[in-house]
């Protein structure tokens, strides 16, 4: 591999001090009287010998890495992997690059990488926060490191936050059940977390099925159990309670409900998922969706990062944004 050119080699090269060469590099030239023919000097060499910049020593020097780290649950989920995408190009034309990676709901992953990232000196992260982070992030906040939840926000950490709609959202989803598929009996599966959005999605179901004076049917699943162990609960759940219609709080736990359909033949086709889902079109039955806005919750979130790290923002700004249903 090619030995990586120094400013200290472009200086030598030219025969002119390092400070000269760094002030024309940092756009300087003018502030510090260097010459019109001196500053395009090196600028043309720089530009004939392709130099690059060492990131690495340029952040050291500035105190800014220009990159940002998202962490998410798991990226290989549609939603988070969707949204990381347009977050990242968004993030791109501001002139940041995104690092970001998998917490898989693990407290002491989700530490581990908040440190790694904050070592990295990055100028601010990005985070869909799994429990027990609370403090870490307050310190990040205390050390007046940018900062925005998405998702799901934590009751014990204030700072900026952008999240979908989930009650209304979930109860909008229920009350097309009863109103569009005529519904009679619809259960409602979800995680036996306690994050904000599911609470929240859960609470919007209740609130639609209480309106109609309808029986309350919830199933809570364990996502640490095996596929078989949760398609065999959903079988159960469905044909236990007699249900003729489904919502579900993610769109994982919709995949799997629709294999338990499949697998044991079950006679419901009145499904809708919270989170779209390639596939739910093309399935029978198919699975209505209350979709997020994938990239106005990607843009609220970069413009506020951004914004925090230019000090453009002067008060917390918490942003609800509507959901979208489809309806199949």
């Amino acid at each position: 591999m090619k030995k990586r050119l120094s400013i200290s080699d472009i200086a030598n090269n030219l025969g002119v001090s390092v400070t000269t060469v760094s002030f024309i590099l940092n756009g300087k030239a003018k502030e510090k009287r260097i010459s019109d023919a001196l500053a395009k000097r090196v600028l043309d060499y720089v530009k004939k010998v392709d130099y690059k910049p060492n990131q690495l020593a340029k952040s050291l020097r500035t105190g800014k890495s220009k990159s940002i780290g998202l962490l998410v649950e798991d990226i290989s989920n549609p939603f988070f992997a969707n949204i990381a995408d347009r977050i990242e190009k968004l993030a791109y034309d501001h002139g940041y690059h995104i690092i970001y990676c998998s917490m898989k709901n693990d407290e002491q992953r989700a530490k581990e990488l908040i440190q790694l990232f904050y070592d990295r000196q990055i100028d601010g992260f990005i985070i869909a926060p799994t429990e027990g982070l609370s403090d870490v992030i307050n310190n990040l906040l205390k050390s007046s490191v940018p900062v925005v939840l998405f998702d799901r926000p934590l009751a014990d950490v204030d700072t900026h936050t952008v999240i979908s709609e989930n009650v209304e959202g979930a109860y909008q989803g229920t009350m097309f059940l009863l109103e569009q598929k005529n519904a009679k009996r619809i259960g409602f599966v979800t995680t036996n977390s306690i994050q904000s959005q599911m609470k929240g999605r859960l609470e919007g179901y209740m609130k639609a099925v209480d309106n109609v004076g309808m029986d309350l049917l919830v199933k809570k699943i364990n996502p640490a159990q095996t596929e078989e162990e949760v398609v065999s609960q959903l079988k159960d759940f469905i044909s236990d309670n007699k249900l003729d219609a489904v919502l579900f709080a993610t769109n994982y736990l919709a995949i799997n409900g629709l294999k338990a359909i499949k697998q044991y033949q079950l006679e419901v086709d009145k499904l809708i998922s919270f989170d779209e889902n390639t596939t739910f079109g093309l399935v029978n039955p198919p699975v209505s969706a209350i979709s997020q806005n994938i990239q106005e919750i990607a843009q609220e979130v970069v413009r506020i990062l951004v914004n925090q790290i230019h000090g453009k923002l002067d008060k917390i700004e918490k942003v609800v944004i509507p959901c979208n249903l489809i309806a199949r």
